[in-house]
């Protein structure tokens, strides 16, 4: 028989104790809360009054609502106020020590089939739970901030965990409107384990001056949908608590990936904690503001010194959904546009393409169809090279192949004029590379458009140690002029989105792989526990599987990092003929 948990204990009244408390008491639970001091009961009371009368405000819930709420709450110093409560949720700060320590006491109040858990977000509960008399009925219930929002909550099982007693939490998790989702005891779980490899990634990349704040930020914003990129994220949830958590991962991992960026450590020892204190990797207008206002490090906008070339005529080089999206992209802004195939056959079929997304923007409204015509008109089909002469800047987009590349641009070198910008689309192939197949290596950049290009607002501008000044500025140019997000970045693999993207992708293949959560459980954790807009496999399966092994080699390649070695499932799957969406069958079948 299920057992009733109707009375809950919370230790710890801060924002994520907080958070659990109104979430228990929303639901007409009973709920007792111990706090160390007066001062941290004030707080957290606080905490609650600000969330309830928000909600009041915005019509979540009722004034009577409201009041019934708090008068289901009751608080005191004395953990001895919850022996008679059917389940007791610890929400202390990450300390071990603390935390075995208040599990040991709970152990000697508590009734015998009460149940102990830890909102804990990384530490072992299978090490909080020895210290206890009844192993059995301990285990992790992480909520995730701001707990009345957030729907997931990870149910973190040890291997000595009763099975009773999961059925009963993850029923009781329900009945709080959150989705549960029952996993081992490992470093960060899911939603952490992660998350924080992804966000220490982006640090070491600041730290290395691969890009600004603001362009590692945006790239992932828009190029991949993210609400937040990953240093706003960091400072929103703590340089310290992020600092912790990457160094318990790494002391049960060994992972290098999780071992905290030395720049982390630096911010912490000067007080930039992020957003609580006011500063982080960017300032505040306060402490605890969501506001970020102007420092020495904000951009001051164009630079209106740098030297630009003319562009009127574009040339675009490829047949496929990129080079259309991208020629389509020019010719509605005005530019005149040479589409480049090797068969005039071809060059219809990618006329065509361009109609047909004319026609759609026509039919929803989006475009006039005098605007269609003219941008139509815009575009001239081309087979040879030599009809590229004239361009002042050309942009290829054929197969990620850097022979196909190279053999594109030693024609280019040939025929185009002096001046004129090459560019490559390339995603996470060396533009330096390519830009050495001519004799004008200055005149070559990457312009790396998002697919769809009418649509995706990100351009990553991929200068090299050759690339002229005024290149650059022309790109960048260009790309506001197309109503484009440019950021820079260096001329290393994966640039900074797939350098980002894919290793968080090869640790969500992993985690799989060692058969730790599924497949279903990891996308929940990261689309509802992150915001995330796909999870990981339902995203590899839209970007194909193939493609997404040959950018995780790549990067692997270039970096020599054992932990972006590619997950053996993934090469299997990929050699299996299973290829995401395009094949039918991935991680998924689809009909």
């Amino acid at each position: 028989m299920a057992r009733e948990i109707n009375t809950v204990g919370v230790v710890g009244f801060g924002t994520m104790g907080a958070g659990i408390v109104e979430v228990l008491a929303r639901t007409g639970l009973t709920v007792k809360v111990v706090e160390v001091d007066a001062a941290g009961v004030e707080r957290g009371l606080g905490h609650l009054e600000h969330s309830t009368k928000r909600a009041v405000k915005r019509e979540k819930l009722t004034e009577d609502e409201k009041t019934a709420l708090h008068g289901r709450i009751t608080t005191s110093l004395d953990l001895t106020s919850l022996a008679e409560c059917d389940l007791v949720i610890e929400a202390v700060p990450e300390n071990v020590e603390l935390k075995a320590r208040i599990f040991k006491e709970l152990d000697e109040i508590l009734k015998p089939e009460a149940i102990i858990a830890s909102n804990t977000s990384s530490l072992s509960i299978t090490e909080i739970s020895v210290v206890t008399k009844r192993p059995g009925k301990v285990v992790g219930l992480h909520f995730f901030n701001p707990t009345q929002v957030l729907k997931l909550v990870e149910v973190v099982r040890t291997v000595v965990t009763e099975p009773d007693v999961i059925t009963d939490v993850v029923a009781f998790t329900e009945r709080l409107g959150k989705s549960p989702v029952v996993i081992g005891d490992r470093a960060g779980f899911i939603a952490n384990a992660l998350l924080f490899p992804y966000l220490n990634h982006a640090v070491k990349m600041l730290e290395s001056r691969y890009a600004t704040r603001e362009d590692l930020d945006a790239a992932m914003r828009y190029g991949c949908g993210y609400p937040m990129g990953p240093l706003a994220l960091l400072d929103l949830i703590g340089l310290d608590t992020a600092y912790e958590i990457l160094d318990t991962m790494y002391h049960q991992s060994r992972n290098r990936l999780h071992a905290p960026a030395p720049l982390l450590k630096q911010m912490i020892t000067a007080g930039l904690l992020g957003r609580k204190t006011g500063r982080g990797f960017y300032t505040y207008d306060g402490p605890d503001s969501p506001v970020v206002v102007a420092d020495a490090q904000t951009p001051s906008g164009v630079d209106t010194a740098a030297q630009t070339r003319e562009v009127q005529r574009v040339g675009v080089i490829g047949t496929g959904t990129m080079a259309t999206g991208i020629a389509e992209v020019f010719a509605k802004r005005g530019y005149d546009v040479v589409l480049r195939a090797r068969s005039l056959e071809k060059t219809e079929t990618a006329i065509g393409a361009v109609r047909k997304s004319l026609d759609r923007a026509v039919s929803k409204g989006k475009l006039a169809e005098t605007d269609r015509d003219a941008t139509l008109a815009r575009i001239t089909p081309a087979v040879e090279f030599v009809e590229l002469a004239d361009c002042d800047l050309v942009v290829e987009a054929v197969a990620e192949e850097i022979g196909v590349k190279k053999d594109v641009f030693a024609a280019l070198d040939e025929v185009c004029k002096p001046g004129a910008v090459l560019a490559t689309t390339t995603s996470s192939l060396p533009v330096i590379e390519i830009a050495a197949a001519t004799s004008r290596p200055a005149d070559v950049v990457g312009l790396h458009f998002f697919n769809p290009a009418q649509v995706m607002k990100l351009v990553e501008i991929v200068e090299t140690i050759s690339t002229g000044a005024d290149v650059v500025a022309t790109a960048r140019k260009i790309c506001l002029d197309l109503g484009k997000h440019p950021v820079h970045c260096g001329d290393v693999a994966g640039f900074i989105v797939n350098a980002l993207l894919f290793p968080y992708l090869n640790d969500a293949v992993k985690m799989l792989e060692a058969h730790y959560a599924e497949a279903d459980d990891i996308d929940n954790a990261m689309k509802v526990g992150c915001g995330l807009p796909m999870g990981p496999f339902a995203l590899l399966d839209v970007v194909g599987l193939d493609v997404s092994l040959a950018i995780q080699r790549t990067l692997f390649n270039e970096f020599r990092e054992p932990g972006f070695a590619p997950a053996p499932l993934l090469e299997h799957l990929v050699t299996a003929g299973r290829l995401g969406r395009k094949t039918g069958k991935g991680f998924r079948d689809y009909s």
